[in-house]
Parts: C-alpha cells; sequence; structure tokens
C-alpha cells in the first residue's frame, strides 16, 4: 500500500513540475500570463494536496497554523502593497524564500545529528549532506541580502553603495570560512565540534549576504532581484534534495535558472558584466566621475504642451519609475486614447531596466489596461524614434541620459538607452532637475528639442487631458 502511494506521489509531483514549466512558458506573453498563472498555482495546490496526505506526516497541527499565518500575511501584503513597493515586496518574498531554505537545512541536520546521525559514506548520505550545507549556506545569503535589498529599494537605507577600506578582503575570508566548515562538516559530520560549526555557518552565511549586497547601489537593483532570485530557486532546490522532494527540486531549479537567464539579459540591457555591478560600488562618490552638465532649460506649461500634442501625429511614452510613484499610468492611458481619437499614433518605449525590476513598467502599464500591441522595446523604437513628433519621458532618467552615448567619463558610459533626444521634440515630465536613481546628471533636460514639464507627473498629465476635453466640448 506504501509503495503505491509513494508511486502515486511521485505521478502528482511529475504533473505539478509540468505545469509549472507550462506555466512558466506562458507568463511570457501578457496574452497567456493570467492563465500560466492559474496553471502553475493550480501545479503548486496539487503539489501541496499530495505532500499532506502523505503517511510520512502524522501532525497537521504546525502545518495548518503556519500555513494560515502565511496565508494571511500574503493576501493582506498583496491587497495593500502598492505598485511603488513592488520590487521590495518581492526582494522581500526572495528572502523569505531563502529563509525558509535555511532553516529546512538546519531542521533536517539538528534531526539528523541528535537521533542516529549520518551514518556511512553511502552516495545517499553525501548527496544529503552536500544538500543540507547549500540549503544553509545559499539560503543565509539569499535572506539577509534580499533584506538589504528591500531596505534599499523601500529607501529605510540609503540607496547608494556602502563601501570601506578591505571590503573584498573581509567577504574572501567570510566566504572562506564558510566553505571550511562546509569541508569540515564532510570530512566529519557525526564530529562533536560539527554542531556549534553548523550554527556558525548559517550567522556566516547571513553575514556574507548583507556583505556582498551593501556595495551595490540602487540603480542595479533590477540585477540583484533578479540574481537573489536565482538563489533563492537555488537554495529551495538543495531543500528539496534534503527533503528527497521531487516537485521542490524541479521548481528550484526552474527559478534557479530563470533568475540566471533573466540576471545576465538585465546585465547586457546595462552593457555591464556580473562582476562589475557586483562589486564596482556603482554610483558611490568614490566610484563615479562627476560630469558638470550646464545648458538653459527651456521650460513649459502643461497648457502649451496641449497645443504641441494636439498637432502631432505620432507620440511615444517612456515610463520611469516616477510614473510608478506617481501612480500616473492610468492618466497616461487616458491621454493616450484622447491623442489617438485626434489622429496620432501612441506607442510605449520600455527599457529593461526602467522601474527597480524587470517588468515593472509593463506591468504598471499592463493594469491600465494598454494594449501590449503599442509596447515596444528599447532595439525596436530606437531606429525609428527620429521620426517620432513628440517623446513623453514620464519619471524616468538613467534610461534616457545621453551621458551613457556621448560622455565616456560618466559613469553609466556604453549603457543602452532610449534615444528620445533623437525625437522631434521631447517632454519631460519631473519634479526637478535631480539626478536619476545612478546619481549622474542628465544633459538631456538642456537639449535643444527638450521641454521640461515640472510638477507631478500624474498632475501634469491631468491638466493637459483637461485641455484636450476642454476643446472638445
Amino acid at each position: 500500500m506504501n509503495e503505491t502511494i509513494k508511486i502515486l506521489t511521485e505521478i502528482a509531483y511529475m504533473v505539478s513540475a509540468v505545469t509549472f514549466i507550462l506555466g512558466l512558458k506562458m507568463l511570457s506573453k501578457p496574452t497567456t500570463a493570467i492563465k500560466g498563472n492559474i496553471i502553475s498555482g493550480l501545479g503548486m495546490c496539487l503539489a501541496i494536496a499530495v505532500t499532506l496526505f502523505n503517511p510520512v506526516v502524522e501532525s497537521y497541527e504546525w502545518i495548518i497554523i503556519g500555513g494560515l499565518i502565511g496565508s494571511i500575511i500574503g493576501a493582506i501584503a498583496a491587497i495593500k502593497v502598492p505598485m511603488t513597493s513592488m520590487p521590495g515586496f518581492v526582494a522581500f518574498f526572495n528572502g523569505t524564500g531563502g529563509l525558509a531554505s535555511m532553516l529546512v537545512g538546519w531542521s533536517d541536520f539538528h534531526v539528523t545529528y541528535t537521533g542516529k546521525g549520518y551514518g556511512s559514506y553511502s552516495l545517499e548520505n553525501i548527496v544529503l549532506i552536500l544538500a543540507t550545507y547549500l540549503a544553509m549556506l545559499i539560503g543565509g545569503v539569499t535572506f539577509s541580502g534580499s533584506m538589504i535589498a528591500y531596505g534599499k529599494l523601500e529607501e529605510k537605507i540609503q540607496g547608494k553603495p556602502i563601501l570601506f577600506n578591505g571590503q573584498q578582503l573581509v567577504n574572501a575570508i567570510v566566504l572562506g570560512l564558510g566553505i571550511l566548515i562546509g569541508i569540515l562538516f564532510f570530512m566529519g559530520p557525526n564530529s562533536s565540534f560539527v554542531y556549534p560549526a553548523i550554527i556558525l555557518l548559517m550567522v556566516l552565511a547571513n553575514i556574507l549576504g548583507i556583505l556582498v549586497t551593501i556595495p551595490i547601489g540602487g540603480a542595479d537593483m533590477p540585477v540583484v532581484i533578479c540574481l537573489l532570485n536565482s538563489y533563492s530557486g537555488m537554495a529551495a532546490c538543495a531543500s528539496g534534495f534534503v527533503l528527497n522532494n521531487t516537485v521542490l527540486i524541479v521548481a528550484g531549479s526552474l527559478v534557479g535558472a530563470s533568475g540566471i537567464i533573466l540576471t545576465a539579459i538585465m546585465c547586457k540591457a546595462m552593457n555591464r558584466s556580473l562582476a562589475n555591478v557586483l562589486f564596482s560600488g556603482f554610483g558611490s562618490s568614490e566610484g563615479a566621475v562627476s560630469t558638470s552638465v550646464t545648458g538653459e532649460v527651456k521650460a513649459l506649461s502643461p497648457e502649451d504642451a496641449y497645443f504641441v500634442l494636439e498637432a502631432a501625429r505620432s507620440v511615444v511614452f517612456v515610463p520611469g519609475y516616477g510614473m510608478a510613484v506617481a501612480q500616473a499610468q492610468h492618466v497616461v492611458k487616458e491621454l493616450a486614447d484622447l491623442l489617438e481619437k485626434n489622429g496620432a499614433e501612441v506607442r510605449y518605449a520600455i527599457h529593461p531596466v526602467a522601474g527597480r525590476m524587470p517588468g515593472h513598467m509593463n506591468v504598471l502599464l499592463a493594469e491600465a489596461n494598454v494594449p501590449y500591441d503599442q509596447l515596444l522595446e528599447m532595439d525596436d523604437i530606437n531606429p525609428i524614434i527620429d521620426t517620432v513628433d513628440v517623446c513623453i519621458v514620464v519619471g524616468a532618467n538613467d534610461v534616457v541620459n545621453p551621458s551613457a552615448r556621448e560622455d565616456p567619463k560618466s559613469a553609466i558610459y556604453g549603457m543602452p538607452i532610449i534615444n528620445v533626444d533623437y525625437a522631434k521634440t521631447c517632454f519631460v515630465l519631473k519634479r526637478s532637475l535631480a539626478s536619476g536613481f545612478s546619481g549622474v546628471e542628465n544633459p538631456l533636460f538642456f537639449k535643444e528639442n527638450t521641454r521640461m514639464i515640472f510638477g507631478d507627473a500624474k498632475q501634469t498629465l491631468t491638466a493637459i487631458i483637461n485641455q484636450f476635453k476642454e476643446a472638445q466640448e
């Protein structure tokens, strides 16, 4: 009977794994993303149900309590957390996944060490020892690193890189101690010194997560989120080996692999290597070369902007984090509808690292029901941007900064940008002339064809919308 249940459980796990793969594939297109999310969710429900009905589970009290607490927290967070805080929300949840993996590794080690011990060096025990070690190491790094990322994204701690003398040496020492504990654990898993050493390992892992994240500037957070997401997947995969759970191994592998791929895409979008992101201290006052930007700013009122837009035949919106802060995505869509009604062709140019996490702008625009076929990637809009009558930059800064193209001394030189300054006219909606998250000044504000419209983006766009409505009455 137990053998039959085991076989049925593995079959159910394989079905769940297939739903994860299908769901992940469907998430690649907005038209199928919702369905893919539902399919993956159903697969996870199946995996959880099968696991709970396993005869090995003898007590459900703590499982039920934990499930209820987690469900309540997740539901409240999903409802209450605004879209502007979604990147920090993702980083925080990445961290909880890492913490869970670390605790799974610790729990299994504690039970095994204080019980029957690890026994002889069979293949099964070797895999278990290695997986337990990796679950605690990677899980600890993921947890503390994600909490630092969360703090930077939510501006609870400063977004600039935190650097100190001998930082790389300290990191190397902490990592070296962690590896040494792993070697000692493998050589003598039942030795008396292993128990305190494993506790020290978890402490060191969390310290390492903090040390490797604090030197990374806020502008590089999209890459860091992808990397930490990959770490959480690898930690979950290691936990799967610890628990001998097939679906956890598969799910962790998918998350780990997709996170690495997305990290590579983000690095390519910034024309920087992963090593440069992790170790350059980008955005720090020590690392960046300050370039003085001078010129005359040409300010424009929303009323005057209306007259330009009323005559425009092609308009491109370039959203950034400022749009998220102002919650302006809905008024952007409303203005776009009015422009289309007026005969203009409207499109949206999305930079891969616009916002604070990959896909941030896409999610915001989807929330406002912007048609997917109007969203263009950077490589698609740049070749035709000189034919555009008006580019409207809504809260973006670094991803449209011409310094990346023109100034070899700039800290962002070489980073691909959306060439909004090549358009016939460029409107920049910003509260001030302040630099972006990277701390680099933006000469776009002083270009001959640029007009600055100062103020809250939502209020500015609403004022332009009102001008269109008044003209139609």
